[in-house]
């Protein structure tokens, strides 16, 4: 319905959390928005969610980080941005000359956003003239969800559903994004609460 117009370029920070990975990839499969990574953002990710466990004491925290990635890529085969190179030189003037990947590849799909939880490293006067703006995890869930709250409800329920370990009711998965940082996304969900 939305995905054909509009194309959202999904930096490793806002995948390395389940939850956060969870839900945007819920509303990409619920064809809200055309979901992109690169490369080096999957690999930023796998080793992120590896991290992640490691801390939380899973064993073969590594092992996970990778099953995590290939679900990803075997659900979303479309979403890979490859030959960016040329595009390389709009990151320039980032202020982590790191992130230009993430531009340029961003700027090679033509994605509308980069969905980042590190907003300061993705300036808007650089950003605007390539037609592109940098948004929260949480504001981009909100808007997403506000674009159509019953169908993104419904979606987010599936996923809801599929948690086993532990499973959720709604109230907790709330609970668990508002834990989360998704402060606005829970705003825009409460009201829902029942049908979630």
């Amino acid at each position: 319905m939305f995905a054909s117009r509009f194309t959202a370029f999904i930096d490793a920070c806002a995948l390395a959390g389940a939850l956060k990975r969870n839900l945007l990839l819920t509303l990409a499969e619920a064809e809200f928005f055309r979901v992109r990574w690169s490369e080096p953002v999957l690999m930023e990710t796998e080793r992120a969610i590896a991290e992640i466990l490691s801390c939380k004491g899973v064993a073969d925290a590594a092992a996970h980080g990778a099953r995590a990635r290939a679900a990803m890529e075997t659900a979303f085969a479309e979403a890979a941005v490859t030959g960016f190179a040329d595009f390389l030189i709009h990151g320039a003037g980032l202020p982590d000359k790191n992130d230009a990947h993430v531009l340029a590849a961003a700027v090679k799909t033509r994605a509308s956003v980069i969905v980042t939880d590190n907003l300061k490293d993705f300036p808007a006067e650089i950003l605007l003239p390539l037609d592109l703006e940098a948004r929260s995890t949480d504001a981009f869930l909100a808007d997403t969800i506000a674009l159509d709250t019953g169908r993104a409800a419904a979606a987010i329920r599936t996923m809801r559903l599929r948690l086993k370990r532990p499973e959720k009711h709604a109230e907790a998965l709330l609970v668990d994004m508002d834990a989360a940082g998704l402060v606005e996304t829970v705003d825009v969900l409460r009201p829902y609460a029942a049908v979630l």
